[in-house]
């Protein structure tokens, strides 16, 4: 295991306490404006941070690249268009993740620039605090592309299990939906198999979108 930096632990919570709420909120928020008013009475359409978390799953992603929060209730029945509801609400948790990797890069762009510009002439004191603040912005990208690959992969019960089972046909729903059984024990496995055979799987799911988005957006680019 890799030793923990105190001081990153402590720049990392605000990046993970923000990327787990707005992840949930996202939930909610879509869930009830494709009409299902039950997240929303439950006060999960909140940026509330405790409203959401779950503390084991919080703990995970403090020192590890996937976590969660606590589930946001929908009820399916209430969507006015059942299908789209579905994609709708599931998909917006990811997809907040996603769009705040990509405000996050656009800000250590601006950081960079800044850096640049200032060169030398800034203060020791200047130094550290923008240090520390893009530190947390880096982290903020790493985070959230995190979050959004991993909330993806087609697995029970991540959102990516829900938005390809509504993505498909009729006819392969059914069976596709009976391999939910099995979607925590193969999280489980990868988490096992990471750990016991050295073998970085969900940081190579992760790494390229991550890169992709460091390159091309914050414009910062990393050799293999």
């Amino acid at each position: 295991m890799n030793q923990i930096d105190p001081i990153q632990l402590l720049i990392r919570v605000p990046v993970v306490l923000l990327a787990l709420t707005v992840h949930e909120f996202c939930h909610a928020y879509f869930a009830y404006r494709m009409g299902d008013p039950t997240a929303m009475r439950l006060g999960r359409c909140s940026l509330n941070p405790i409203r959401h978390l779950d503390p084991l799953g919080t703990l995970c992603l403090m020192f590890a690249p996937i976590g969660w929060a606590k589930p946001v209730p929908i009820n399916p029945i209430n969507f006015t268009d059942y299908r789209k509801g579905v994609l709708v609400s599931t998909a917006a948790g990811p997809g907040s993740n996603l769009v705040q990797a990509l405000l996050f890069a656009l800000v250590l762009r601006g950081l960079i620039f800044a850096a640049h510009r200032v060169g030398s002439s800034a203060s020791a004191q200047t130094g550290q605090v923008f240090e520390v603040i893009t530190v947390m912005v880096f982290l903020g990208v790493l985070v959230n592309v995190g979050l959004a690959v991993f909330n993806c992969l087609p697995l029970y019960p991540l959102d990516g299990f829900h938005i390809t089972l509504q993505l498909m046909r009729p006819e392969s729903q059914e069976r596709f939906a009976q391999t939910a059984h099995y979607g925590p024990f193969v999280i489980l496995g990868i988490v096992v198999i990471e750990n016991a055979a050295k073998v970085d799987i969900l940081g190579g799911l992760i790494k390229p979108p991550t890169l992709f988005i460091l390159k091309h957006v914050a414009g910062v680019s990393f050799s293999s």
